[in-house]
């Protein structure tokens, strides 16, 4: 097989949308409104996943784009659960397009990192479901980039290679910034990050007493628990208010301003909560504001620890 095209050729948005909350905290008449709100903004990448809301995100999504599939990028990830093997793979990836309603994924995603199955076979599964045209692109989500790059070599034997990678990155959680994003610079892979807002942690909200992930998932609740977090929150919001801006607008900002070209993935739970972040899209970063966001947080320290060096 022959990798015949790359992702910097797929047409696609500066940023994504994700569907996580559809069929959840977003009922169907939401998921709609902000599926067209996306699609208003300019949007036309969405992202889902076998996990996500029991399959009906992956069911509303469908739903969704299917008048004008021609137009839109797709993805969506194998089963988080039952790790990597080609049984799980499969199985997930079928559910997947038949919720979905498509021939054809646009990007099919590993969830994360299974080190109980050999990534031979995990990689001669996905080449063999892109040389069916049943996926076009390859990601994976919440790897390290070692295990991206030992993935990659395997691939490379295949005849494919990983496209995309999806990790968390934000202004409160930049451990992107060490190997990841250098990495996507280098090899040609295209960085799409979730959680650009934090769990709403960087919209100020829980500063005000406001309710969300944080008060309501233990996982968001340790994710983003420590102090320095949410004193940089309230230095966003701060900073937000001088300039005149939504301090969720500055935070989606901030990540799609890094060198690498990152593509956020914006989410929500209603369109009124989108709107901040959908500002993001064009608002007019530049390095001095860049730079007083990034000193909110601190920078993490380079891979070999040469501090002097940094």
């Amino acid at each position: 097989m022959t990798h015949l095209t790359t992702i910097s050729g797929a047409g696609l948005t500066r940023f994504a949308f994700g569907a996580m909350q559809f069929g959840s905290k977003a009922d169907a008449t939401a998921s709609r409104a902000l599926f067209d709100a996306c699609r208003e903004a300019g949007i036309r990448h969405f992202d889902t996943a076998h996990a996500y809301t029991d399959g009906a995100s992956e069911t509303l999504l469908g739903q969704c784009v299917a008048a004008d599939r021609d137009e839109l990028f797709v993805a969506t990830k194998a089963g988080y659960i039952g790790g990597s093997s080609r049984g799980n793979i499969l199985q997930s990836f079928d559910e997947s397009r038949q919720r979905l309603n498509m021939d054809q994924v646009d990007l099919f995603y590993l969830h994360r990192f299974d080190p109980n199955t050999p990534l031979e076979e995990t990689f001669e599964t996905l080449a063999e479901l892109q040389r069916a045209d049943k996926i076009r692109f390859i990601g994976v989500s919440n790897f390290a980039a070692w295990q991206v790059m030992k993935a990659q070599s395997i691939a490379a034997k295949l005849g494919t290679r990983i496209d995309v990678i999806q990790p968390m990155y934000n202004l409160v959680k930049r451990q992107a910034e060490v190997e990841i994003l250098p990495m996507c610079a280098s090899e040609g892979i295209l960085p799409v990050p979730y959680s650009p807002l934090g769990g709403g942690l960087l919209t100020g909200k829980y500063a005000t007493g406001g309710s969300g992930r944080l008060s309501e998932d233990s996982r968001y609740g340790a994710r983003y628990g420590q102090p320095a977090m949410h004193e940089a929150a309230v230095q966003l919001v701060d900073l937000a208010q001088e300039i005149g801006a939504d301090p969720a607008t500055l935070a989606v900002a901030w990540v799609a301003y890094h060198r690498a070209k990152p593509v956020p993935i914006l989410s929500a739970r209603s369109v009124a909560q989108l709107r901040p972040s959908l500002d993001g899209i064009r608002f007019p970063m530049d390095e001095a504001l860049y730079a007083r966001l990034s000193s909110l947080s601190a920078t993490p320290p380079p891979a070999t620890d040469r501090l002097e060096e940094a």
